[in-house]
């Protein structure tokens, strides 16, 4: 049987086994919380880690686009479709931050494949 271990608040936290998933999931939060540059701040060094982690590059292209930090929201994207290219939201969002810089030319191709990949009529 395992002895009961008291609550301590003055205890130390255990190291955690996994501590990139931990940082992962502690973006995620900001960024629900809306605190894009946080999350961004946060997963740099996860992708850093582990720079084949899709969603953990595709969240921080996410967190760079909302933050207003096009360039390198743009160069994230770009990384993601360079290891998936049928990341559809990867398009989109790479067509979105073309978009938001007036690069309209480039984006159109990027929200039509998008479009096309998730059933809808993008039109011409």
């Amino acid at each position: 049987m395992t002895a009961f271990i008291p609550f301590s608040p003055t205890a130390a936290v255990p190291a955690s086994p996994h501590p990139l998933a931990d940082e992962y999931e502690r973006a995620q939060l900001f960024f629900e919380a809306k605190d894009y540059a946080e999350a961004a701040r946060i997963l740099v060094p996860v992708v850093e880690a582990e720079p084949g982690h899709l969603a953990a590059r595709l969240l921080l292209a996410r967190s760079y686009y909302h933050s207003a930090q096009l360039n390198r929201a743009e160069a994230e994207a770009r990384r993601v479709l360079d290891r998936a290219p049928a990341e559809a939201y990867a398009h989109l969002l790479l067509g979105r931050t073309l978009e938001r810089q007036n690069r309209d030319a480039e984006a159109a191709p990027h929200l039509r494949l998008a479009a096309a990949m998730n059933g809808e009529y993008a039109g011409s």
